[in-house]
């Protein structure tokens, strides 16, 4: 969204934004505040959650580098609807409210990238809505892990595993942390993926990826 932007319009956000680092599990922005601004994650990795109506939480989305957050509630005018909270280390740059509306006022490019991301963002709360709805837990597993595969994979070739707490794996399938130990369990012992402490090490993307699109 902000490749539209011209040089000049460039220098404006440069000189408002405002850069933050965040440790793993501290709060960028919180479920139910007024928005400060657009969110741009420059390093790190990010989870949009929500609480349900039991008070339990529920992962919508996941962010990493390069990904803007907050522009739901901006373009709403409305207080967030979701909470964003750091997976792993990360240095976030909010970009205030006035100059998000001041470019939005005169460049229509942006404009209509904007409207792209809220017309993507739609579309994918509607499919998370379906899967949990009818999605099994089982392919509801294989799913978010083939999902953190990807968002965790390295650049390089490297061999690497996935830093994800058992209570972040649950809130992503949108079940209870025992049902999603017991069937990560179920994975290990058939050779799926293997796992050390709270990181996940993938062994059989394939199949992962055929039991995840068992009822798709």
């Amino acid at each position: 969204m902000l490749g539209t932007c011209q040089v000049s319009e460039l220098a404006h956000i440069a000189g408002g934004k405002v850069s933050q680092q965040y440790q793993r599990g501290q709060v960028i922005y919180q479920e139910g505040n007024s928005p400060a601004g657009l969110y741009c994650i420059n390093q790190g990795k990010v989870k949009v959650s929500k609480q349900n109506s039991e008070g339990k939480e529920q992962i919508v989305k996941l962010r990493r580098e390069g990904d803007v957050l907050g522009f739901q509630a901006l373009t709403a005018t409305n207080n967030h609807c979701s909470s964003a909270v750091a997976l792993t280390d990360c240095v976030v740059c909010m970009v205030p409210r006035s100059d998000f509306f001041s470019i939005i006022a005169q460049n229509s490019q942006f404009s209509h990238a904007l409207m792209h991301l809220l017309s993507a963002a739609l579309g994918q709360a509607e499919k998370h809505m379906l899967h949990i709805a009818y999605k099994p837990v089982r392919e509801r597993l294989a799913e978010a892990l083939v999902q953190l595969y990807y968002f965790f994979q390295p650049a390089t070739q490297e061999a690497f595993s996935i830093p994800i707490s058992r209570e972040d794996l649950a809130a992503l399938m949108s079940t209870a942390k025992e049902t999603a130990s017991r069937l990560l369990s179920d994975f290990r012992d058939e050779g799926l993926v293997a796992t050390q402490g709270s990181r996940i090490t993938v062994l059989n993307l394939e199949k992962l990826q055929k039991i995840s699109a068992m009822s798709g």
